[in-house]
């Protein structure tokens, strides 16, 4: 079995505590993960949740605990580089990964967790921004789930005719260069955003509460603290929604959820997925961004019953 991992009850008010055990991959790094068990006698299945990039578990407490009332256990990770997973570089403060299908290492040691747990079956997973890519590859690859959703997936990077280029060239030359663990220009540097911009700027959510919260969090506990990501993660992120772009989805129900103001993933890559996706849903949430399950609990409690929704029925 593995080993009991700090949690930090402390930074979610009143939201469900997790077990939080250390996890390892098949090449040594060491993730965090934590599991919110359903009531046993009413368990319906398991959901695998896949943070974006600079998340951590206890970001997602009131999303499990939403999934609990409707019967499904959740399962989530600090990925790689992030939470307090092991960072990859000396510098723990961009967000930074060598190769982006290393996560697939991560998901396959908590799939491998899952079922040491014997976690409740079937298996459900949920995507959001960069998780969604990791995600999205995961179940191409077979990952062992019943049905599929997505929360503003990062299957493109939103960027400009005009800067799209650029964003190829300078990460593709900081690799030959040897600058590739600094940050792209124009980044808030090592200030995770939400530290960084204001609230009436943010493009994130719409509830000051819960962007206070995202501060708040990442005050209370400097050690989650990521900035931006790396010239190396740009690169391999770009390169991965261009591979992921030349593979059909697979055959499973499939649920994407989408604010209509993002602003942070490319939504035409999202739009373009989905209509060619045969059985799936795209859900646009009227003046929705970024973090739609990071909204309000109204709102956050009517997507999450609809993700449930979409689950227990596939």
């Amino acid at each position: 079995m593995s080993d009991p991992a700090p949690y930090f009850a402390e930074i979610v008010p009143e939201g469900p505590e997790p077990e939080a055990h250390w996890i390892r991959a098949k090449d040594g790094v060491r993730l965090r993960v934590g599991v919110w068990h359903a009531h046993a006698e009413t368990a319906k299945g398991t959901l695998l949740l896949f943070p974006g990039r600079t998340e951590y578990i206890a970001k997602y407490a009131y999303v499990a605990g939403d999934m609990a009332r409707h019967g499904i256990s959740t399962l989530a990770i600090d990925w790689r580089g992030q939470g307090i997973s092991d960072r990859l570089i000396p510098d723990p403060l961009p967000g930074h990964v060598e190769k982006f299908p290393d996560y697939q290492m991560d998901v396959a040691a908590l799939l491998d967790h899952a079922n040491a747990l014997s976690l409740p079956q079937p298996w459900f997973i949920l995507g959001h921004s960069m998780g969604g890519a990791i995600a999205l590859r995961a179940v191409i690859e077979g990952a062992p789930v019943k049905a599929a959703a997505f929360s503003g997936p990062m299957w493109g990077i939103k960027a400009s005719p005009v800067l799209r280029p650029v964003m190829w060239t300078l990460s593709w030359a900081s690799r030959l260069l040897g600058f590739s663990h600094r940050y792209p220009p124009t980044t808030s540097g090592p200030v995770p955003y939400p530290l960084a911009e204001e609230f009436a700027k943010n493009g994130l959510t719409r509830d000051n509460a819960m962007y206070q919260l995202m501060r708040d969090q990442f005050t209370a506990r400097p050690e989650l603290k990521v900035g931006a990501p790396s010239l190396n993660w740009l690169y391999e992120a770009l390169s991965e929604t261009r591979h992921l772009s030349q593979h059909p989805s697979p055959d499973m129900p499939c649920l994407t959820i989408m604010g209509s103001e993002e602003a942070i993933v490319d939504q035409t890559r999202v739009k373009t997925r989905m209509a060619a996706w045969p059985g799936s849903t795209l859900h646009l949430e009227p003046g929705g961004r970024h973090e739609l399950l990071m909204e309000d609990a109204a709102t956050r409690q009517r997507l999450t019953a609809m993700l449930a929704q979409h689950f227990l029925a596939a």
